[in-house]
């Protein structure tokens, strides 16, 4: 039997002719039919989503095209136990969604696609387990342009159960980067540093859904997925465009709609999400829970189309702590989304309960950088701006005596595992839940911050127990009924496409406690 990493560099090349029902034997699948690969994702105990998208050299028609799917119990097709046929659709841009129902829970499958007589790679999934334990991986934060996606074959290697990526899986700035074959696509307008049109959002989804590495991954394990601000725009906050955005780039909330409204169709059409799109619409709800059982339970946020505006204006969302203490008013997931976490919060059945979400909810004094003003700064795009909705959500944990809450994050491009605290100026207060944030896969972290933080993280933010900005990589965890453990998983460079992952960092959290213990 071919090993994990043998098959599922399959997402690139599919060797040899498969025989199918029929009698008819179709050839491995060529590049300009399905070269971004397939993928699969929002797994429930009996069903997943598998996605693909036909792609051609000279373009498809503007028709329906019929697609075969396949589900199997092995990499060979021989003990098939789902089927069947859908259209892939010129109005999105054929791409494919299947919600495979009627498989058993906890287990692995082999799925593929066929179209206009070719077939596609073969990927692996598994189904939402009822289990006593759960492996799974997280990661975010992708620029193409800032390097290669080492991290990815990585974790393509791993023995996983599921992915979460929580956001920012493509970047909207112009062409510009150090490695020639890493330049974004040109959009239809440069100068913006921003995408507008639905054609420029899907070509740079292609372009970076083209990346081995990232297929590989994709083709390894089902994924969650759910973005944050740069499949759309940097900062915005519902249908508000970048603080710091002034003249051709500045938009009403009318033209931003129109460009939110492209974004999340191109996201859509590129994703193995179960959500009811409606094209031309710039709503879509994402946020959604899954459980494993009564071990976990991942309630899955949205924290970008219904929050509202980052506070004070400063540039870069960077400012005063107090602008984000006095928003009262502020929310990063709307009222409807945030009843729904709290009443999915309260009668969770599960061992652990999981805010999967994008950006950092530990409270974080940044040294000012500038040497002028106050020695502190808040990043008012992460929870520190909306401090009152945080402290809202951390109190109802305590009371309602929510089981072992842990949120996950991304965003800021480095890591950092925290205790989260009712009063974040007594350390010596028991954690109400823990935090881990995963560093990226790509994108950049200040070298000249790392340092520094390191070294004043004692003094500002003693209850982070774990920082690193110096590296590129994912988390995986591990959890049972007894203990959560995450691992930091790193490359040393991203500068070349392979490179050896190992693990920099390992805590562990004890069912009941909402400490974090190095390991």
């Amino acid at each position: 039997m071919p090993t994990r990493r043998q098959l599922l560099s399959g997402a690139a090349i599919a060797a040899g002719a498969i025989a199918l029902p029929g009698g008819a034997a179709y050839a491995s699948a060529p590049a300009d039919l399905f070269p971004i690969g397939v993928a699969s994702g929002d797994p429930l105990p009996d069903a997943v989503i598998l996605w693909t998208r036909l792609i051609k050299d000279g373009g498809l028609p503007r028709r329906p095209i019929e697609v075969d799917w396949q589900v199997a119990r092995d990499e060979r097709f021989r003990r098939i136990v789902r089927s069947g046929r859908t259209y892939a659709r010129p109005e999105l841009a054929h791409s494919v969604h299947v919600d495979a129902r009627g498989l058993d829970a906890g287990r692995e499958y082999f799925y593929r696609f066929r179209a206009l007589g070719r077939i596609s790679p073969t990927g692996r999934t598994r189904t939402a387990s009822p289990g006593n334990a759960l492996r799974f991986g997280i990661v975010n934060c992708q620029d193409l342009q800032n390097g290669y996606w080492p991290a990815y074959w990585g974790l393509a290697a791993e023995d996983l159960d599921v992915v979460l990526h929580l956001g920012d899986y493509i970047y909207e700035y112009d062409p510009a980067s150090a490695y020639a074959d890493r330049r974004h696509t040109t959009p239809q307008t440069l100068g913006l540093d921003q995408l507008v049109t639905l054609d420029d959002y899907r070509a740079r989804h292609v372009q970076y859904k083209g990346d081995p590495a990232l297929q590989a991954a994709h083709a390894a394990f089902p994924w969650i997925v759910t973005w944050d601000d740069h499949e759309t725009e940097n900062n915005y906050a519902t249908l508000i465009d970048e603080t710091d955005d002034t003249g051709a780039k500045r938009q009403t909330p009318a033209d931003f709609a129109k460009q939110r409204a492209a974004a999340y169709q191109a996201y859509y059409e590129h994703m193995p999400i179960r959500a009811n799109l409606r094209p031309g619409s710039a709503d879509l709800r994402i946020f959604r829970r899954f459980d494993y059982g009564r071990l976990v339970r991942f309630n899955v946020l949205d924290t970008r189309q219904y929050r509202s505006d980052q506070p004070g204006g400063f540039s870069g969302d960077f400012g005063l702590f107090e602008a984000g203490l006095a928003n009262t008013a502020g929310t990063l997931t709307g009222e409807d989304q945030e009843r729904w976490l709290l009443k999915g919060l309260d009668r969770s059945p599960a061992r652990w309960n999981v805010i999967a979400q994008q950006v950092m909810m530990s409270r974080t004094k940044f040294p000012n950088p500038t040497g002028a003003g106050p020695t502190t700064l808040a990043n008012l795009d992460q929870w520190d701006g909306y401090a009152p909705q945080r402290t809202r959500l951390l109190q109802h944990l305590h009371d309602a005596k929510v089981a072992n809450p842990v949120v996950l994050a991304g965003d800021i491009h480095s890591s950092w595992f925290s205790e989260l605290k009712l009063d974040f100026d007594r350390p010596e207060q028991a954690s109400v839940a823990v935090e881990f944030t995963a560093t990226s896969v790509s994108s950049d972290f200040p070298a000249a911050y790392d340092a520094p933080i390191k070294a004043l993280n004692p003094l500002l933010n003693p209850h982070v127990r774990y920082f690193d900005g110096s590296r590129r990589g994912y988390l995986r965890c591990t959890v049972n009924r007894h203990e959560w453990r995450t691992d930091a998983r790193t490359v040393e460079t991203i500068a070349v496409r392979e490179a050896p992952v190992s693990t920099t960092a390992s805590y562990t959290v004890e069912s009941g406690t909402s400490t974090l213990v190095k390991t």
